[in-house]
């Protein structure tokens, strides 16, 4: 198990290193499907917090941004802008489906609007096998909101693997902030 894990991280490395590590098509990773869980174990995870847009509530307004009230409304999803994971998991929980189901609507009544869906990883792991696994998650928003309507032309994906953590710390509380996608509007 342990030489197949290491022989995906090298052969994703390779495909981010040649695609320069942003994508908005859905090629060349082994988690290509909806829905799929790359998981062995997992944890809940905590609530909304630390977003490197916003002010950790969730929130992740680009400074450019026109976004209505709608984004500040704590009660409604469209103010949640971070969407979190179970360990080694690139599987949407269910918690958040109606999250990037709100997010999904509101692109596709905007098509103007942009996003990043910059995916992360906490520490653990090697640093390809999280830039893998930061990519793995942002692709499942991805195609979660395109099969909502929302065009490839609205959506980036990014990895950052475990290089910009939400949250320093080494314990399972950190790492429950650090295992997430941000939907970043531009």
């Amino acid at each position: 198990m342990r030489f197949n894990k290491t022989y995906l991280a090298l052969a994703m490395t390779a495909i981010l290193v040649t695609t320069g590590c942003s994508s908005t098509e859905e090629e060349g990773l082994a988690d290509s499907t909806q829905g799929t869980d790359a998981s062995t174990s997992g944890y809940n995870d905590g609530s909304m917090s630390g977003s490197q847009f916003g002010s950790g509530n969730g929130s992740s307004f680009g400074s450019g941004s026109n976004l209505g009230p709608e984004f500040s409304d704590p009660n409604n999803p469209l103010s949640k802008q971070v969407i979190y994971f179970e360990l080694d998991s690139s599987q949407v929980k269910q918690d958040y489906v109606p999250v990037v189901a709100a997010h999904a609507r509101y692109l596709a009544s905007h098509p103007n609007q942009h996003v990043i869906l910059s995916g992360h990883a906490d520490e653990r792991g090697s640093s390809e096998y999280n830039i893998a696994l930061g990519e793995q998650r942002a692709k499942s928003v991805e195609r979660m909101m395109r099969s909502q309507g929302v065009t490839a032309g609205q959506l980036e994906v990014v990895s950052y693997g475990e290089e910009k953590p939400a949250v320093s710390g080494h314990d399972e509380s950190a790492w429950q902030q650090n295992r997430r996608v941000e939907v970043g509007y531009q």
